[in-house]
């Protein structure tokens, strides 16, 4: 009995954890975000026929010179095709299927925890009993109990509030991978792939995050400040994910953008200084 109360509690702390994760997913559910969804990925269609188009320019003017290989260019031109069909997609769905994940894991973790404890109802209550009539104890360590609660406080509002904000975060970051499709099918991918290491890198900030805050909560009961220290770690981990090339801010490769931009420009004025 005591150990279903235990995985009865924590399996709703689990589920409290994935409301807030949900959060930032909720947001692509909403009408006026899938409009802005398509509108992006209109605009990433324009810009991946536009560099297509460039991209048979640049293959035209190579073969002149002996240089041309089409079968590169047709490889990058489908693999502009998938990134078109799926930068759309792909980030809320791995978004959604990491807190899934998560939810899955720290209900798993939270039976872990419940079949570690003592099935003796008789000893937990005098536990309880001693812990109550202990002045002393309260006494002494009130300051740090305070100290806790209000560093465990802290832990949770900001994780709360990074989860309603990474919805946003996302949304931006599909935006700006719409700017990547006209550099694709040109075989200028380093941009593109540091989007895909962003989209990565804020899926796993999302799952170690709530991971980390609910290992912290499992071992806040035996070890405050053992469980402090973990749940203080997962403000960490969009830091050390960035340190290993997963950055989960949202950056624009300029090179690449001003690459793209000089290129079209040029275009431009040679097909007007042909028209004349």
């Amino acid at each position: 009995m005591l150990q279903w109360f235990y995985e009865t509690i924590y399996n709703a702390v689990a589920d409290f954890f994935t409301m807030m994760g949900n959060m930032g997913a909720d947001v692509f559910d909403l009408e006026w975000v899938q409009a802005t969804i398509n509108l992006f990925t209109l605009f990433g269609w324009a810009l991946f026929v536009a560099g297509t188009v460039v991209a048979v320019f640049d293959v035209a003017v190579e073969y002149q010179n002996g240089r041309a290989n089409i079968k590169t260019t047709a490889i990058n031109v489908l693999k502009g095709f998938f990134a078109c069909s799926l930068f759309g997609v792909v980030p809320v769905e791995l978004y959604k299927f990491c807190i899934s994940l998560q939810n899955i894991f720290s209900k798993d973790l939270s039976s872990i925890m419940a079949g570690q404890q003592s099935i003796d109802l008789a000893g937990q209550s005098t536990s309880v009993l001693e812990g109550s009539f202990a002045v002393a104890n309260q006494t002494t360590f009130g300051l740090l109990n305070l100290l806790c609660m209000i560093a465990f406080a802290y832990c949770v509002i900001k994780i709360f509030f990074a989860n309603i904000k990474r919805g946003g975060i996302l949304l931006i970051q599909m935006a700006v991978g719409a700017l990547y499709m006209f550099s694709v099918p040109r075989g200028y991918q380093d941009g593109f792939n540091q989007w895909m290491k962003q989209i990565a890198a804020l899926c796993l900030t999302a799952f170690m995050q709530t991971t980390l805050l609910f290992l912290g909560l499992l071992t806040f009961p035996g070890n405050m400040l053992l469980g402090l220290g973990i749940m203080l770690a997962s403000n960490e981990v969009p830091r050390i994910a960035q340190q290993f090339g997963l950055d989960s801010s949202v950056k624009v490769n300029m090179t690449s953008i001003v690459h793209a931009t000089t290129t079209a420009v040029n275009l431009t004025r040679s097909v007007a200084r042909a028209a004349k």
